[in-house]
């Protein structure tokens, strides 16, 4: 398994608001790779991000996830959610100009064969196989709402003024509802976890394209650079993937 990640402010925010983590395993652990898109007012959507891929970092370095074949990692990651989701949500209490802070947080768990992955927000992870490109999370905004009820079609989505309100974020409330899901891992899968700063400037066939013609770290590089040409309306951070 080859992968990489990179991350960059784009041409308009002032600040990077993302945040990422990959934490490496070995042959008896996870690899876990991670991605968050803070959200708030006055800067905070940064100490959002950071404080929710630190947390989460730390309890599965601690606490170790599907280090057992018996394990079932979704349960053990939508547990590790909900105790990041609590931290993030009791430190925007304590001053003025953290409340209301919030973050998007995905999270992939690479072992064995499989992979598992915990989502809340709208930043996605997408599975290249055979040719195609499958976003395997929902976009848990108004948008992504819309397009589960039928009321728009996902071409209609990517140009909507409503877009990036979201509806389930870190530390935006006391609880919390993760979705999780597992995939078999085949030959040449590649995948992409990525915040709405790439595919908001992005089609997804030209995410395809470079993703398919370069290796990780390349490939990388390619799309914060061809986001940024488009606009680099938002911040923008992507890990790239490629099982071999």
């Amino acid at each position: 398994m080859k992968f990489a990640a990179g991350t960059d402010r784009g041409l308009i925010r002032e600040i990077n608001e993302d945040s990422y983590r990959i934490l490496p395993g070995s042959s008896q652990s996870s690899c876990v790779f991670i991605i968050a898109d803070g959200m708030g007012g006055h800067n905070c959507g940064e100490v959002a991000s950071r404080m929710a891929v630190d947390h989460l970092s730390e309890s599965i370095a601690n606490e170790g996830v599907g280090n057992s074949s018996t394990d079932d990692v979704g349960t053990e990651l939508r547990k590790f959610f909900e105790e990041t989701n609590r931290a993030v949500f009791d430190k925007s209490l304590e001053r003025p100009e953290v409340n209301g802070m919030g973050t998007t947080l995905t999270a992939a768990v690479v072992n064995g064969k499989t992979i598992t992955v915990a989502h809340v927000g709208d930043s996605r992870l997408y599975l290249i196989r055979n040719g195609k490109m499958l976003q395997l999370t929902e976009d848990h905004s108004y948008i992504g709402e819309l397009v589960k009820n039928g009321s728009l079609t996902r071409e209609e989505a990517e140009h909507h003024p409503g877009k990036n309100i979201i509806t389930r974020a870190i530390g935006s409330s006391p609880d919390l509802e993760v979705d999780t899901l597992t995939r078999e891992i085949e030959k040449k899968d590649i995948f992409l976890l990525c915040t709405d700063g790439l595919t908001n400037m992005l089609e997804e066939d030209e995410i395809y394209d470079v993703i398919v013609r370069y290796e990780p770290e390349k490939a990388c590089s390619e799309l914060i650079e061809t986001a940024k040409t488009k606009g680099g309306e938002d911040n923008i951070t992507v890990i790239v993937i490629k099982c071999e």
